[in-house]
């Protein structure tokens, strides 16, 4: 999906959240994509710990978790958003580009 869009580019994809962390470490991206559920080392723990290392990475959750109080958790811990992937491809492309500018943002079916 990411692949389609020449302002973006994947410079590197982990298989659990060690590996994100240290992928991140190496590679410093603009921007992390993670799941919460992830092996290992869940992903806002994951997140936590490369935002010790980047503070300035902007972190998207892009998850089945639909729980309120792990995206809340989540975007307290110091991601910019939370988009579920039964959002579709375009509201996870729009919260990739929200993100990107700045903007926090939350799925749609999360918000009260």
């Amino acid at each position: 999906m990411l692949a389609e869009h020449p302002n973006l580019q994947v410079v590197g994809e982990a298989i659990d959240g060690v590996e994100a962390v240290q992928k991140a470490q190496e590679l410093k991206p603009d921007l992390i994509l993670l799941d919460i559920s992830l092996p290992g080392l869940n992903g806002i723990e994951a997140a936590r710990r490369v935002l010790e290392i980047i503070p300035d990475v902007k972190v998207l959750f892009v998850t089945s978790n639909v729980d309120r109080d792990v995206a809340a958790a989540a975007l307290t811990d110091g991601a910019f958003g939370y988009v579920l992937k039964v959002d579709g491809k375009n509201e996870i492309l729009r919260a990739i580009n929200a993100v990107l500018r700045g903007e926090k943002i939350i799925s749609k079916r999360l918000k009260p």
